[in-house]
C-alpha cells in the first residue's frame, strides 16, 4: 500500500487533532458565554442580610419575651402556692383554736379543776388527731438505739442496765415527721 492515500482512522483523528487545536474565535466565544451562562445559574442568589437580621432579632425578642412572661408566671404561680399552702391545715386547726377560747371563758368561773383537766385533755386529743390527719407523727424513741438521722443527743448518763446503752432513755423534746421528712428532731439522753 503505496498508496499516498491515508488510512481513513488515521485521517479522522488528524482531523480531530486539527478541529481541537484550532477552534475559531466564534467557537470560542459560544464556549465562553456558555460557561456564563453555566456559572450565573450555579451561583446562589444574593441574600439580603439586613432583612436576615432582622428576622433573627425578631425571633430572639420574641423568644426571649416568652421565656419572661413564662417566668413571672411562674413565680407568681410559687408564692401562691407558698401563701395557700398551709390553708387546709388552718382550717383544720381553727376547731381547736374555738375549743380552746370556749374553755377559757368556761373556766372562768370554775372553782373545781377537774372539769378543767377533762377539758383541755379533749382538746389535746383532737389537736393531735387533726395534725396526724394532715400526716404529722410524733417520733417514739424511748427505749431505741440512738440515731443520729432523727435524734439529737443532749446528754449522756449512765444507763440503768446493761441492755440500756446506746440506747435513748428519756425525751427531753419530741421529734416530729411530717411523711419521711424530719421537720423537729427528737432532743434526747443517751445511756451509756
Amino acid at each position: 500500500m503505496q498508496n499516498n492515500e491515508k488510512d481513513p482512522i488515521e485521517s479522522s483523528e488528524d482531523e480531530i487533532l486539527e478541529t481541537n487545536g484550532s477552534a475559531t474565535d466564534a467557537e470560542v466565544e459560544s464556549a465562553s458565554d456558555f460557561e456564563k451562562e453555566s456559572h450565573i445559574e450555579n451561583e446562589p442568589t444574593p441574600i439580603n442580610y439586613e432583612a436576615k437580621i432582622a428576622e433573627l432579632n425578631d425571633k430572639y425578642l420574641r423568644l426571649y419575651s416568652e421565656f419572661d412572661n413564662y417566668r413571672k408566671r411562674t413565680i407568681k404561680e410559687k408564692s401562691e402556692i407558698i401563701r395557700s399552702a398551709g390553708e387546709d391545715v388552718f382550717k383544720a386547726i381553727i376547731p381547736t383554736i374555738d375549743d380552746f377560747e370556749r374553755a377559757i371563758k368556761a373556766n372562768e368561773s370554775v372553782t373545781d379543776a377537774t372539769p378543767i383537766k377533762e377539758g383541755i385533755t379533749l382538746i389535746y386529743n383532737k389537736l393531735k388527731n387533726t395534725c396526724i390527719s394532715k400526716g404529722l407523727e410524733a417520733m417514739d424513741s424511748i427505749g431505741k438505739p440512738f440515731d443520729a438521722d432523727i435524734m439529737e443527743a443532749i446528754t449522756h448518763i449512765p444507763a440503768p442496765s446493761d441492755d440500756m446503752k446506746g440506747k435513748v432513755i428519756d425525751d427531753i423534746e419530741k421529734g416530729y415527721m411530717l411523711g419521711d421528712k424530719v421537720i423537729r428532731f427528737a432532743k434526747v439522753v443517751i445511756g451509756t
